[in-house]
């Protein structure tokens, strides 16, 4: 009677599991937890992967922009022109600022690829700092130029330079003048001018989207108040 009771319960448990013995179920269940574990591991080893190559990133900025700040003071101290690191192929030859941004970078020549993922560039086509003409300077609007989605009309923009014929440290103060959003094929602003004038140009919009489809950029000429007092 007990024998024929736990075969009636145990057909009535496979019928409710559609027919399938309780210990097909039991294998199951381990197997899907394995598989569980399993997934887990993997997603931890990634992360863990992931968290470890942001930190060696984040160390390799920071060791860089030490190794740029030190090429810099050589520069403007005693007017060396020196690699941050032996292998480069630019060096620091300006120090931009913007006080109400409390914005600080080096400048590096030549806006190539490599040279922008250290910091913002000079375009060789435009003029050098302490030349006449036009200055461009690029940067990547997710990083070195993403501060200037704050920047107005009339701020002031501060550049660094030494200069080789006098052997001193020239610093020329900048108003903000112009603030444009135009296509890649509009170089106007980019081309040389006659008079002095520091371009900025950066992609647009400000976001870390793939898609850029435009260029900011922003005109500033030599503030008239600080060139008299330098005169």
């Amino acid at each position: 009677m007990t024998t024929t009771m736990i075969g009636r319960t145990s057909a009535v448990a496979d019928a409710k599991n559609g027919g399938e013995p309780q210990v097909q179920l039991a294998t199951k269940a381990r197997v899907a937890m394995k598989i569980l574990r399993v997934f887990v591991a993997i997603i931890l080893l990634v992360g863990a992967s992931l968290s470890s190559r942001a930190a060696y990133l984040h160390v390799k900025a920071d060791l860089a922009s030490l190794l740029i700040h030190r090429a810099w003071d050589a520069r403007a101290l005693r007017g060396e022109v020196r690699p941050p690191w032996p292998w480069a192929d630019t060096h620091p030859i300006a120090r931009l600022q913007i006080p109400r941004l409390a914005y600080d970078e080096i400048v590096l020549e030549d806006a190539n690829s490599r040279t922008l993922a250290f910091g913002p560039g000079r375009l060789l086509s435009s003029a050098a700092p302490g030349e006449s003409g036009n200055i461009v300077l690029a940067g990547h609007r997710t990083s070195w130029f993403k501060p200037l989605e704050g920047i107005k009309l009339g701020d002031t923009v501060e550049l660094q330079w030494f200069d080789a014929r006098t052997h001193r440290l020239i610093q020329r103060s900048y108003s903000v003048q112009e603030i444009n959003v135009v296509s890649p094929e509009d170089v106007g602003l980019l081309t040389p001018t006659l008079d002095d004038a520091l371009t900025l140009i950066t992609c647009y919009p400000f976001n870390y989207s793939a898609h850029s489809p435009q260029r900011y950029v922003i005109r500033a000429t030599p503030d008239a108040k600080a060139t008299a007092a330098n005169m």
